[in-house]
């Protein structure tokens, strides 16, 4: 009988609240899986990143998609875009030849089983899982069959983010991809506890109820995969998270303040711009403002808001490209204060000028803080036979060649390794 995979995510929920009285299935995970306890997420930590190093198995470096915005020129100078919007996929190909510059799992499932996502996340997290339609989507944003062609009404599930929508989503996951199609990979994207964390202090008892809700999906996947395995099928399961959250400062306007400190010719020039990231950014220049790139370095580098500066030549040591498509980054300023509700972990935002939600208090990430590098992942199957703490290295682009392994497949070109 053919192997298959079955991976699972929750959106943005760090290792350390994963307790047994909030999260009892989670926590079994921890002593019945293998549990890579050194688990990091990429940078920038933010979720369609993330969702394409984990497709990819790749850092952003190699995959192409280097945040959740980011500058593109197409034709006009370089414009900040975000990579969530549905039109983005299509300019990324168009401005840089492609879409993500790795292959993701489901291309390389094609005519092994195939590819189906069930995703209740955000559409940026959603597409660059798939972004090519090489599998089976099912989103409310669009669902596709492999090739594009939309799914009728009567054969996908349409649900909104949040813990409602996540059961739905579970529910025709386990019914209908698991126990129904059966491909070679099928993949759960939940919405929470990460929806609820960015309106809610982090720690809270609605945020509490958002890592219970999720973890309640876990045990309803889990025991779809029992049920499959008593069938006799081999399965690899996979649960984890692309990042964790850091509670919010301060909102940090960069675009405004490098307008008045003359170091940008307006809020709208395409000589220097800013790619918000949550807790991180990336700055990128065009020929005319590469003259100007070391002053705003400077500039940056002497904010209190400011944790860590990354120059250029620095950029592959944290998964981004140093061949001059970013001109720097940075990562927001680090706290280890605990919030009203216990849990550590401060950090400040970039504004985002396409967004006008206010996070200060609430759960954000993007960065290089501690929490928002922590998220957890757990591994079973026949090559894990292992139980546990496993203390090695290891991060979400690990999953991508450690499922490829597991079903035969070739995982070159994947910056991770598989996880044994």
């Amino acid at each position: 009988m053919a192997r298959r995979a079955v991976l699972v995510l929750c959106d943005s929920l760090r290792r350390d609240l994963i307790t047994p009285e909030v999260a009892p299935t989670l926590s079994g995970l921890a002593h019945d899986f293998a549990d890579y306890v050194r688990s990091r997420s990429v940078f920038p930590s933010t979720t369609r990143t993330a969702s394409a190093s984990i497709s990819t198995g790749c850092w952003p470096l190699s995959h192409g998609l280097l945040g959740n915005t980011m500058a593109l020129d197409e034709g006009e100078g370089l414009v900040c875009r975000n990579a969530g919007f549905p039109d983005f996929r299509g300019r990324m190909r168009r401005a840089t030849g492609r879409t993500l510059h790795r292959p993701a799992l489901a291309e390389r499932l094609q005519g092994r089983g195939g590819a189906i996502l069930v995703s209740n996340a955000s559409p940026g997290a959603a597409h660059f899982q798939d972004p090519d339609a090489f599998g089976t989507l099912h989103h409310r944003s669009g669902s596709w069959a492999p090739g594009g062609a939309p799914l009728a009404a009567g054969d996908t599930i349409v649900t909104e983010a949040g813990m409602a929508g996540d059961r739905l989503a579970t529910r025709y996951f386990c019914d209908e991809v698991v126990r129904g199609s059966r491909p070679g990979l099928a993949t759960l994207w939940l919405s929470e506890p990460d929806k609820t964390g960015h309106k809610v202090a982090l720690g809270s008892p609605a945020h509490r109820e958002a890592i219970a809700h999720a973890d309640a999906c876990v045990a309803e996947v889990l025991a779809a995969i029992a049920a499959e395995e008593a069938r006799g099928e081999e399965i690899i399961a996979v649960f984890m998270a692309d990042h964790g959250m850091e509670t919010t400062i301060d909102t940090i306007p960069l675009t405004e303040m490098l307008v008045a400190e003359g170091l940008k010719a307006a809020l709208d020039s395409t000589e220097i711009v800013v790619a918000p990231n949550g807790s991180a950014g990336t700055i990128y220049a065009s020929a005319d403002g590469w003259a100007k790139l070391d002053r705003v370095q400077a500039f940056i580098a002497a904010q209190l808001w400011c944790g860590r500066l990354i120059p250029q030549g620095e950029l592959t040591e944290h998964g981004l490209p140093s061949d001059g498509r970013i001109g720097f980054a940075f990562a927001m300023r680090h706290d280890p204060a605990r919030n009203e509700h216990g849990v550590s972990g401060h950090t400040d935002i970039l504004e985002d000028p396409e967004k006008d939600t206010i996070y200060t208090g609430f759960g954000q990430h993007g960065g290089l803080g501690p929490n928002e590098q922590a998220p957890f992942l757990f591994v079973r199957s026949a090559g894990h036979r292992g139980r546990g703490p496993v203390d090695r290295p290891a991060g979400i682009v690990d999953a991508a060649p450690t499922i490829l392994e597991f079903l035969a497949l070739s995982h070159e070109g994947c910056d991770g390794r598989p996880l044994r």
